[in-house]
């Protein structure tokens, strides 16, 4: 089905995974879609992908750390309706290693930092830009994640990083609402691509990238300041984020954590 109606869309990591399905979902005749990944071959695929649905595609090989290329990149793609910050790194624990410094510091600077450098300079475009007939000046969506909510002890830092991303999203929306800027935060569960591919323990609710990528554009069109599904996944990890850290820690240190980077 064609997705929402936005005529020029940014996208980071886009080219597997959940961003590859947004970007899909997003492509129709009309649409500019500037995707952004570090593999050119993906890349391209997913460009000729997108122009076969009709949509016109400009891709570009970067990295979300990079912020002085993300911000020359966003600067440059002119008025933007949609910017989805997706980009992100997923690593943990398994085996009972504790995080190397490296891996930590990869975490953060991918999926916060990366996520600061697509954001601020979207935030300082949009609001320049003027307002559609809605009011509306441009919409930016962060794709966190449930582990947001649960201080896991098999992915510490992708649960800091994707909950620190979620929060400042949130608090954030609040003032950039005021001018004309509508901001979501993107909570999902497990998605089947190849990033949980690696994972070897149970993932209640994995649903298809494809279905995922729905769910998330239809919340950002109407204007939701947080997407969370599936709902009882969600609803689940707070409760389990309200526990008492010593009770908490033994629920879900019994499950197998993500594997480290290679």
């Amino acid at each position: 089905m064609p997705g929402p109606p936005f005529r020029s869309v940014l996208i980071t990591g886009a080219s597997s995974g959940l961003g590859r399905a947004l970007a899909e979902a997003c492509a129709q005749p009309g649409t500019v879609l500037h995707c952004s990944g570090r593999n050119a071959a993906r890349l391209a695929a997913l460009a000729a992908a997108a122009r076969a649905r009709g949509a016109e595609v400009r891709e570009a090989v970067l990295d979300v750390r990079d912020a002085d290329a993300m911000a020359a990149w966003i600067a440059g793609s002119g008025r933007l309706d949609l910017v989805i910050a997706n980009a992100g790194i997923s690593a943990g624990t398994a085996g009972g290693a504790p995080e190397s410094p490296a891996q930590t510091h990869l975490l953060v600077e991918t999926n916060l930092l990366g996520v600061l450098n697509t954001v601020q300079p979207a935030l300082a475009a949009m609001r320049a830009q003027p307002p559609g007939a809605d009011g509306v000046r441009g919409r930016i969506a962060v794709i966190a994640s449930i582990a947001a909510f649960v201080p896991a002890p098999g992915a510490p830092t992708y649960c800091a990083a994707k909950a620190a991303a979620d929060a400042w999203t949130v608090a954030t929306a609040a003032v950039a609402a005021r001018d004309g800027v509508v901001m979501t935060s993107v909570c999902p569960g497990y998605v089947r691509t190849p990033m949980t591919e690696r994972n070897r323990f149970p993932m209640p609710g994995l649903m298809e990238a494809e279905r995922a990528a729905a769910i998330i554009l239809r919340g950002i069109a109407r204007g939701r300041r947080r997407v969370v599904f599936p709902w009882w996944l969600g609803l689940a990890a707070r409760l389990v984020g309200l526990l008492p850290p010593r009770l908490a820690t033994a629920l879900l240190g019994r499950a197998e954590g993500k594997a480290p980077l290679p």
